[in-house]
């Protein structure tokens, strides 16, 4: 028998802070540019195309003796049923017996170790003078990059948000976020700092230094010739093939980044530039972790434009799901359950 932890949203929701969550994926990244970790290949599989989907991406993070994984299902019918359309579970094994340790739900933490990662991709490549953030994008992971990004910017000055379906969507986020990050967060956010929702893509992109993008698109969003010199992009939602949230041309003289070369050149945003010959996968600089271990330098100039490309990786995940699970138990927070 084997004693492990189980974990729901609300539990996580209480365990859980964006300090401590930017902590965890920064030493992920760092673990996997020493080697220190080992990503598993991912599954994917549609039961009905543009109905139902699920994927599992899977890893081992050796330092921390542990494995696992994290299923993320879409069911396109459930919002029929009164149901979530999408649902995340994530467990955890330890690596040294194989001993199950947590099932936790997927969805808050998803929603803080993607903030994290778009925040750190900006922490380690957009100018540190920037003051304009411009959000991409109002879901529900929207909101998780604004937090993680003031955290690490909190000279920011502007937050921009779009939505080009609804612009109505993009205006209640930037209504109501404040309040958001300061109740849901407990971010002391600046009074300078202003939030406004914005129509015209194009005139918010020329004004902008750090650019999120968190979108399901297939089709550039934002064009080259609209991007001034010293941008930096985090690109978060090409995250499956075909998606594409921002001009090829973009890449042909970007200083490239990514979080797992491998899943991105297939799955992420530089998979379509490397296919139309505007990126060669030579011209990746390399991993996102390679710059705080001093493998290799990020922005080398202001005028550069930088691009992180993130897909995410179980571990992440998992490395998060470990906090929230230690943190737990020191709380007596969750479910103990006997398998």
């Amino acid at each position: 028998m084997f004693n492990l932890k189980v974990l729901s949203q609300e539990d996580t929701e209480k365990l859980l802070n964006i300090d401590d969550v930017l902590d965890v994926v920064e030493n992920v990244y760092k673990l996997k540019a020493e080697d220190k970790t080992k990503v598993f290949p991912l599954v994917f599989n549609e039961f009905e195309p543009g109905v139902a989907d699920v994927d599992i991406k899977s890893g081992w993070i050796k330092g921390y003796d542990i494995f696992g994984l994290k299923e993320v299902a879409w069911f396109g019918e459930n919002a029929q049923k009164n149901m979530p359309t999408l649902m995340s579970t994530i467990m955890i094994w330890d690596s040294v017996t194989g001993a199950p340790l947590g099932v936790l739900d997927g969805n808050h933490i998803t929603g803080m170790r993607t903030g994290a990662a778009g925040a750190l991709g900006a922490k380690y490549l957009a100018r540190k003078d920037s003051e304009t953030l411009l959000l991409v994008g109002a879901g529900h992971i929207a909101t998780f990059q604004i937090a993680a990004t003031l955290k690490e910017f909190p000279d920011l000055r502007k937050v921009l948000i779009y939505d080009a379906m609804d612009y109505g969507t993009a205006e209640k986020m930037a209504n109501g976020i404040r309040n958001k990050l300061e109740n849901e967060f407990s971010l002391d956010v600046n009074e300078a700092v202003t939030f406004g929702a914005v129509s015209d893509i194009e005139e918010a992109t020329r004004n902008s230094d750090i650019i999120i993008t968190v979108t399901p698109s297939k089709n550039p969003i934002i064009m080259k010739e609209w991007v001034k010199p010293g941008t930096h992009f985090s690109c978060i939602g090409s995250d499956m093939v075909g998606k594409e949230e921002i001009d090829p041309e973009i890449f042909r003289n970007a200083r490239v980044f990514v979080d797992d070369i491998e899943q991105c050149i297939n799955v992420g945003e530089v998979e379509i530039p490397i296919k139309k010959g505007t990126l060669t996968r030579d011209r990746i600089v390399g991993e996102i972790g390679e710059i705080p271990t001093g493998k290799t330098k990020g922005r080398e100039n202001d005028e550069q434009i930088t691009v992180f490309d993130a897909t995410g990786t179980a571990l992440l995940d998992l490395l998060t799901g470990k906090l929230a699970l230690d943190t737990a138990k020191e709380k007596e927070l969750g479910i103990n359950a006997v398998l």
